[in-house]
């Protein structure tokens, strides 16, 4: 599956006695430059309002009018700047746009300064960035201050402010499902749903019980069992899983998948132990993984706020999340640790296909043969975004950085997935985020993409973030 990429409204700002063919020019020009980048564009009409630029505060009204008409047609809103720009017929549009703003100015060129010719845009960044502060609009600045569309540096700052918008759009109306109550030991999980309300995350519950007679309420040839078998069997390497507990397996990924449509859910934790091992003869990890690799963000053992932190992580990077646990020492290297879960992992992080197996660590608790569903395997090398959310006091409370999966062994009798994590400052990063109470749970994503991450959840949404 892949994300798709931000509609951007593009806005131009004039002062009058500036040419006007820098305006006409550089509608032209953003809108191809955008296109070429994968986005789509809305533009004011260039008739509704001289040049189809916006210099005074009754232009900024017919602009806002326009956004107002495609309201949830576009996720994000770049100003830009060919010229000077005027600063209160852009407050005028944009005070009540709704989505992240970026504000990108043309730079001028030494041979083109002239009254004639000139932009004087490095200036007038500052003024509309002035006055929105004053006014309380959220806005993106990037480096460079004045940068050409035609460019390298101002495609990555598309590429940032896409994946930022992505974050500020998906968490600010996520439902996330907690499948079953928090297992009572695990106090490390628990979470304020209120706190989580107020940031635009609302939390349903199941309870397991249901879940569990939905399960057993399934026949195994029922046409939607047989179909999740296929996927289940295409998605990883099944071993000597025995035929019942496979179908079992199915079952709860019918239930699940059921779930996930009837409350529109972008999210899910579930309490997978001890009673779907001793109920129904299972783990629910490999479908986790599944779900994951559908980008709906699976998390276990009830972590509803890391189902959160990877579906943030997610949108931002475009690739599935995973959640572990941060599990191990590597030897004595201080910059490397072993991450791992029990097989939630999704295939697109693997380094291959898992193998399902038996639940080697609770089968203690429950005897061999009752937890099936484990997707054992190894997490492929690459670099990672890191991440995991608490609430404290009513507040979000992040931790994001970013290090990478390399690919130095883990002993083979290593039960689960797992990967080797590898940061310059792991043992500062383990500290804080011990001293700050976050959880021994750990969400992650493909990619460096902690800058967007941290400038949506910090900037425009209000977490608490730590940088890591």
């Amino acid at each position: 599956m892949t994300i798709e990429k931000t509609t951007f409204a593009l806005f131009f700002g004039n002062r009058g006695f500036f040419p006007a063919g820098l305006i006409a020019d550089a509608r032209r020009e953003m809108d191809r430059v955008l296109t070429g980048l994968g986005h789509r564009t809305l533009m004011l009409d260039s008739n509704a309002t001289r040049n189809g630029a916006v210099e005074t505060p009754a232009e900024g009204a017919i602009y806002a009018d326009f956004l107002r008409a495609h309201r949830g047609q576009y996720g994000g809103v770049i100003v830009c700047l060919p010229n000077f720009g005027d600063e209160t017929g852009a407050v005028a549009a944009l005070k009540e746009a709704g989505v992240p703003i970026l504000i990108q100015a043309y730079p001028d060129e030494l041979n083109r300064m002239a009254p004639a010719t000139r932009r004087d845009s490095f200036c007038g960044k500052f003024s509309i960035m002035d006055v929105f502060c004053q006014y309380g609009v959220k806005f993106t600045a990037l480096k460079p201050h004045v940068v050409h569309p035609a460019s390298e540096a101002f495609a990555r700052n598309v590429d940032h402010f896409d994946r930022m918008c992505r974050v500020v759009n998906g968490m600010r109306d996520t439902v996330v499902g907690a499948i079953g109550a928090r297992t009572t030991p695990f106090k490390t999980v628990r979470i304020d749903e209120l706190a989580l309300q107020r940031h635009g995350i609302t939390v349903e519950t199941v309870d397991l019980a249901d879940v569990i007679a939905r399960v057993r309420g399934l026949a195994d040839d029922a046409p939607a069992v047989a179909a999740k078998s296929e996927v289940l069997r295409a998605h990883t390497n099944w071993g000597d899983t025995p035929p019942p507990a496979f179908a079992t397996i199915a079952k709860l990924g019918v239930v699940l998948d059921g779930l996930i449509e009837e409350m529109s859910l972008d999210a899910l934790a579930i309490r997978c132990w001890l009673e779907l091992q001793k109920q129904l003869g299972i783990s629910p990890c490999v479908l986790l993984s599944e779900l994951n690799d559908r980008f709906i963000a699976a998390a276990c053992e009830v972590d509803v706020g890391n189902a959160a932190a990877m579906r943030a992580l997610s949108l931002a990077s475009g690739y599935a999340p995973t959640c572990l646990d941060w599990n191990n020492n590597y030897g004595d290297d201080e910059e490397q640790c072993i991450l791992f879960h029990c097989g939630p992992v999704p295939q697109s992080l693997m380094a291959g296909k898992g193998c399902v197996t038996d639940h080697a660590i609770l089968s203690t608790a429950t005897g061999p043969g009752c937890g099936w569903g484990c997707n054992q395997g190894r997490i492929m090398s690459m670099p990672v975004t890191i991440g995991g959310l608490m609430t404290e006091s009513g507040r979000l409370k992040m931790y994001v950085g970013e290090g990478r999966i390399t690919d130095d062994e883990i002993p083979p009798e290593f039960f689960g997935c797992a990967g080797v994590f590898e940061q310059a400052h792991l043992q500062d990063t383990l500290l804080t985020i011990g001293k700050l109470g976050h959880r021994h749970h750990v969400s992650l994503t493909r990619g460096h993409v902690a800058a967007p991450v941290i400038e949506a959840l910090e900037s425009y949404l209000g977490y608490d973030i730590t940088r890591v």
